[in-house]
């Protein structure tokens, strides 16, 4: 394994972690803040804060595809995680740790 795809990897799992993380807190306390106590004010960073881990976390899934030769399969799903509820913690756990 190159120290390269080492780091790619460990960013994607970490991104993986934070990704997650965003978007529990998106859905789960800033959207119920924002339509149903007509708080507003925390959807704007929050949100902005997921898209940009939102988008780090599918350009790491290509860039640890192309290095990791993943099959298609294991891209898509790496991908299809991040739009799960959980989704992110469960690749980590069952996907991205077998290639650590």
């Amino acid at each position: 394994m190159s120290h390269s795809s080492s780091k790619s990897l460990k960013t994607l799992r970490l991104l993986a972690i934070w990704e997650g993380i965003s978007y529990l807190l998106l859905v789960g306390i800033c959207m119920p803040l924002k339509y149903i106590f007509n708080i507003p004010e925390p959807t704007y960073p929050v949100g902005l804060a997921h898209g940009v881990l939102f988008v780090a976390y599918c350009i790491f899934v290509l860039i640890v595809t192309l290095e990791k030769k993943w099959s298609f399969k294991t891209m898509m799903l790496a991908g299809i995680a991040s739009l799960l509820p959980f989704g992110t913690f469960v690749a980590d756990k069952r996907m991205f740790i077998k290639y650590v």
